[in-house]
């Protein structure tokens, strides 16, 4: 039987997997105990009642599911990373710039 998170990351591009596996590996760093599933079609970490949703696009990787305010401050330090509400995207170009601390405080303040 296949694993779908291991499915749905082994066809993430190869342009964008490095960004994904830094953002999973960070995410795991904070939340080793996360569940992970598929949940709207992307990878889904799971703390208790708190969700990261996590998708890999044909411009990076976006972020999901916090409540407003949620983020720990993060689009207020990064508006520009802000493509919506309760969407984060990074692009390979944004996420080289953003240091990993601040997308630690983000998942800290998500997944906390």
């Amino acid at each position: 039987m296949s694993d779908p998170v291991a499915d749905y990351v082994a066809a993430i591009p190869s342009e964008h997997r490095l960004l994904f596996d830094r953002v999973d590996g960070l995410i795991r760093a904070v939340a080793p105990d996360a569940s992970v599933r598929i949940s709207y079609g992307i990878p889904t970490y799971e703390v208790g009642k708190k969700r990261l949703y996590v998708g890999a696009w044909k411009h990076g990787v976006s972020l999901y599911g916090w409540g407003q305010g949620g983020d720990g401050g993060f689009v207020e330090r990064h508006p520009e990373l802000r493509k919506g509400k309760g969407t984060i995207q990074l692009t390979e170009g944004s996420a080289a710039a953003l240091p990993d601390d601040e997308l630690l405080s983000l998942v800290r303040a998500v997944l906390g």
